[in-house]
């Protein structure tokens, strides 16, 4: 093989080992197995044996037959698998019907026994003038009830579209080759497959990113009922002055409007972009501000557990965190400004 011939190989295997190991783990990873997962791991691996074929006999026509048969039969399954996968992905089918297991038990049941009875390396003929026809019409048949489906849906799922497009890409360029029409663009099948299972794998990164920032903002509490918990929030603070509890708790706060703990963080995290403690720390130290410019008689210790601190480091270091400055700073600032 000269230099460009090698590249060619190098692409197309590498398409076709990943995509088996790919499918491999989609197949044997229980804890996320589900029934599109699997049925994409089994569209994975056709594609890889028939690509995997393709590579090694465009660049070995000497290839062993036995391999040309386990290719085809790859093949064979495509189809079927595409079909099943769109459908599971748009009916959110979990488990695999009844009808679908008859469906793939009468096309694979069939097709193994002939290929036992009518091995390739034996009945070659057959399998280049009737088994590979009969290959071919499935995987088209499938393809046109895969697009029917994903028309008839007006799918917008990316990924559902961009794997039936390149489905159908891939098909194009067996089928020219196989009908002699444009027998040099036999490897690029291996091709189309390599660059569909890469933008594949980068599209569902993208989508997995997007899901979650997605997720995220689903966390987020309806404004209307953050506007009202935040008011019965502020009146249970100031009206009850419950922040001066040095106890005080998120459990505690969260009883006092009546909604679950988890709901209050939530609204503090996802709504004001607060902890608890920052949120309560706000509270005591705004009150302290008050307690500094209006009353001189208070040291800052006793205005410190006026407000809910149970020592004095703890109120100056919360006091430093939210105003940037000392108490003994502030009330000098505030001095000089009335000066």
């Amino acid at each position: 093989m000269n230099f460009g011939q090698q590249i060619l190989f190098l692409l197309g295997a590498i398409g076709a080992l990943n995509g088996i190991v790919l499918g491999l783990y989609l197949l044997l990873n229980r804890k996320k197995r589900t029934l599109p997962l699997m049925l994409l791991g089994v569209l994975l691996l056709a594609l890889s044996i028939r690509v995997s074929k393709s590579v090694f006999l465009h660049f070995n026509p000497a290839l062993p037959r036995v391999i040309l048969q386990l290719g085809l039969t790859g093949c064979f399954l495509i189809g079927p698998a595409l079909y099943y996968y769109t459908k599971a992905v748009l009916n959110k089918v979990t488990k695999l019907p009844i009808a679908w297991k008859r469906s793939w038990v009468l096309l694979l049941v069939p097709f193994a026994i002939s290929g036992i009875i009518w091995p390739y390396h034996v009945y070659p003929g057959i399998w280049n003038h009737g088994f590979v026809h009969v290959i071919y019409a499935v995987w088209l048949g499938y393809l046109i009830a895969t697009g029917i489906m994903l028309w008839s849906a007006s799918s917008r799922n990316r990924f559902l579209n961009i794997l039936f497009a390149g489905n159908l890409f891939i098909f194009l360029m067996y089928l020219l080759s196989f009908l002699q029409i444009y027998c040099a663009i036999y490897i690029s099948g291996p091709l189309s497959f390599t660059i569909l299972l890469f933008a594949g794998i980068i599209l569902t990164l993208g989508s997995v990113k997007f899901e979650t920032a997605a997720k995220a903002e689903k966390k987020k509490i309806a404004e209307n009922d953050a506007k009202r918990w935040l008011e019965k929030l502020d009146e249970a603070l100031q009206d009850k002055t419950l922040y001066k509890d040095p106890n005080l708790k998120l459990n505690d706060l969260a009883q006092k409007i009546n909604i679950s703990q988890h709901q209050l963080s939530q609204l503090l995290n996802d709504n004001l972009g607060k902890s608890f403690s920052t949120y309560i720390n706000e509270y005591r130290i705004n009150e302290a501000c008050k307690l500094i410019s209006s009353n001189g008689a208070l040291t800052f210790e006793a205005i410190g557990y006026e407000v809910g601190y149970n020592s004095k480091s703890t109120f100056y270091a919360a006091f430093r965190k939210i105003k940037d400055t000392t108490p003994a700073l502030y009330k000098e600032t505030l001095e000089n400004q009335a000066g």
